[in-house]
């Protein structure tokens, strides 16, 4: 167990959550003329880029290690920031989001295989879902930064940002890099087997789309379109950022991911938080009710949050090759696929009408339960198998 790498992965995840303008994120935009139909057109751009950067970038990450994936993706996340302070148009947020998707390729399933293979074996939900709280921790310490001293100063708050995400650039140069005895570098056999295998791999790819469908709809609803319903509401942009600190503290249940899904089953766990993200986005369809909306993205928060580190134990443990991060990229290429196409619709949608798009993301979820419920037990079930295997492939 590396504790090093373990601590600084934290702070990096605490220092890259502190993201100032979060509470106001889609309002910043509009304030400098992009429309939301644009900014989920900039998204989709972005993970479409992802989709095509994932892959090369797991190979370059199996190749080259991931402790020089992560510095190099974290001095171009700090780069990013930069721009994005400094950004006044459609072109200039664009221009970031490129640069961030580059990021976002850079580390999908590099920081968390970076985090799997650094701690024991049987202790990754757990570091996982401590992982993801400080992230979410980052979060809550910048809203609160931004609703007592911020307020309406978004360069202000675009500036904390940028020195956050500079800090966590200069931590990532003292990981130590993991190493794996007679581990092979990706060459172009073993990535066609593993295209190939993976393409057998049905349920799993049908386990992604519902994971797929789940995160996208969270991510649009509580990131942008959460916004124009507080609006709708009548709330306003101090009263937003408050909000945003409840829903971001609601955030940091995801450390107890592990004890929930030890005490009722993997199983009853995606029942439980895919339902409740269903009738979330249900109820947010259905009302303009401050209460009841607050309470409707709360829910959606928390049932997003305790499912991540399960989903990520989940594909951690079904990799049977030595590649990781290539196996994981092309894991990300799927859930990514999807993104690009449900953000558009989301951003269509709610150019007309906002209820129509939370009932899109109700059907969404849904659909999402019902294929991680079927899928998911396929995984369960073979775990021990694929983990005795990997685990050999670890001690050789």
């Amino acid at each position: 167990m590396n504790k090093r790498n373990i601590y600084i992965m934290y702070a990096i995840a605490l220092l890259q959550g502190m993201v100032f303008y979060g509470p106001v994120a889609s309002l910043y935009r509009q304030a400098h003329g992009v429309s939301i139909l644009q900014i989920t057109v900039i998204e989709s751009i972005s993970l479409i880029l992802c989709l095509i950067l994932e892959f090369p970038w797991g190979i370059i990450a199996d190749r080259i290690g991931y402790k020089r994936t992560i510095v190099f993706c974290c001095a171009l996340y700090f780069l990013s920031k930069i721009v994005f302070w400094q950004a006044d148009d459609f072109f200039a947020f664009l221009a970031e989001r490129i640069m961030l998707s580059v990021v976002i390729a850079g580390l999908s399933g590099v920081d968390t295989g970076f985090l799997y293979l650094s701690c024991e074996e049987g202790k990754s939900q757990k570091i996982f879902g401590i992982y993801n709280s400080l992230g979410t921790a980052g979060l809550l310490i910048a809203a609160l930064v931004f609703s007592m001293a911020a307020g309406n100063d978004y360069q202000l708050a675009g500036l904390l940002t940028v020195v956050s995400y500079g800090a966590a650039a200069i931590l990532a140069l003292g990981l130590q890099e993991v190493n794996i005895s007679g581990e092979r570098k990706p060459d172009a056999r073993s990535i066609l087997l593993l295209l190939k295998e993976t393409g057998k791999e049905r349920r799993l790819l049908l386990f992604l789309l519902g994971v797929a469908l789940l995160g996208e709809s969270h991510q649009t609803i509580t990131v942008f379109l959460n916004q124009l319903q507080y609006v709708k509401c009548g709330l306003s942009p101090t009263v937003i950022g408050y909000i945003y600190i409840v829903v971001t503290i609601a955030g940091l249940c995801s450390v107890w991911s592990a004890a929930l899904t030890k005490k009722i089953g993997e199983r009853r766990t995606v029942l439980v938080l895919y339902g409740a993200s269903t009738l979330a986005c249900g109820l947010l369809a259905f009302t303009d009710n401050a209460w009841i909306s607050i309470g409707g993205i709360l829910a959606l928060r928390i049932a997003y949050s305790l499912f991540q580190p399960l989903q990520t134990e989940m594909q951690n443990r079904q990799v049977k090759t030595q590649n990781r991060a290539t196996a994981l990229s092309m894991n990300a290429v799927v859930i990514d696929s999807v993104g690009a196409g449900t953000n558009v619709v989301f951003g269509g949608l709610a150019e007309k009408n906002l209820s129509r798009t939370f009932l899109f993301g109700a059907v969404l979820c849904a659909t999402g339960g019902i294929l991680v419920i079927c899928c998911g037990r396929y995984l369960r079930l073979g775990c021990d198998r694929r983990r005795s295997g990997e685990m050999a492939d670890r001690i050789e």
